[in-house]
């Protein structure tokens, strides 16, 4: 069974390539190097600064001494879903192997993806403390105006304009777009990105279906209608943000010791973290809709 496995790991880096080219919000993962496994397998290890502000200097006595705190914060994983799927008995590994990685990228790119930017999203908009805004944009100076008051908001919080991400809805964007060229691109190019979000998964509130209660089988997430609003858009400074993920096959079941069927069996699992820093919050930036 080691070299089962063995033989299927090779496809984890393209399914990973299949999540960055295909997730929305993937631009703003962390670098794994900043982070370190924790005690349990469920948990990163953060690494945080604090410091203290300047004092008076004393021609007789000198400086004032400060206190620099490197700390590491444990952080425990969020989100955590899987799902067991099969693919008929193939005649050699290696062909198994191939339709399982045409199986898995599908998977990911048409499920895996648009829940974890939906959940991504929906996090970010519930932090408590962020700039936000409430109304309809009916056309391109809309849409700009209220992205020149957003981008004011943090320029006056303090917020670094480098990093700072733009996510909103195709129709929004086109409608930007339709404006005077130069005053859109002048607008766009002040951030790092401008990544459209599809309105399916850009929402302030989402139910994440358990795959087994009745109605859930389905598995996936909805929207929550009772509380939950369309998002038009987002700007998120990457720094202000601790998004990490993992992606992992944990264990492949060949046709020979499969007991329900003459298949492989692959179990798909991927946990993350979707979360942000207390004192950061100025660095997400809201617009939703009123309905």
């Amino acid at each position: 069974m080691a070299n089962t496995i063995a033989l299927f790991k090779k496809y984890i880096d393209m399914l990973d390539e299949v999540y960055k080219v295909s997730a929305k919000s993937s631009v703003l993962d962390i670098d794994g190097s900043l982070v370190r496994a924790g005690a349990n397998a469920n948990e990163v290890v953060i690494p945080k600064i604090s410091m203290d502000g300047l004092a008076d200097y004393s021609r007789s006595s000198g400086y004032v001494n400060g206190n620099v705190t490197f700390t590491n914060e444990t952080v425990q994983f969020n989100y955590d879903r899987g799902r067991a799927f099969t693919v008929d008995a193939m005649d050699n590994e290696e062909t198994a192997g191939l339709a399982f990685g045409k199986l898995s990228s599908e998977f990911i790119r048409t499920k895996v993806v648009p829940e974890m930017d939906a959940v991504r999203f929906a996090t970010y908009a519930g932090v408590t403390g962020i700039g936000s805004a409430t109304g309809s944009l009916g056309n391109g100076l809309d849409v700009l105006a209220a992205i020149t008051v957003a981008n004011n908001a943090m320029d006056e919080a303090e917020v670094s304009a480098d990093g700072r991400y733009l996510f909103i809805t195709p129709t929004l964007h086109n409608l930007i777009n339709a404006v005077d060229s130069y005053k859109s691109k002048a607008m766009l190019d002040k951030f790092a990105g401008v990544v459209d979000v599809p309105q399916s998964r850009f929402y302030t509130s989402v139910d994440l279906y358990d795959g087994k209660s009745s109605g859930e089988t389905v598995g996936g997430f909805v929207k929550d209608p009772s509380q939950g609003k369309n998002i038009n858009f987002m700007i998120i400074q990457k720094s202000a943000v601790i998004q990490f993920t993992k992606h992992t096959v944990n264990k492949v079941i060949s046709p020979a010791d499969n007991q329900e069927s003459d298949g492989w069996k692959f179990f798909y699992r991927a946990y993350g973290l979707a979360d942000a820093y207390e004192n950061k919050a100025a660095g997400i930036y809201l617009h939703k809709s009123e309905s």
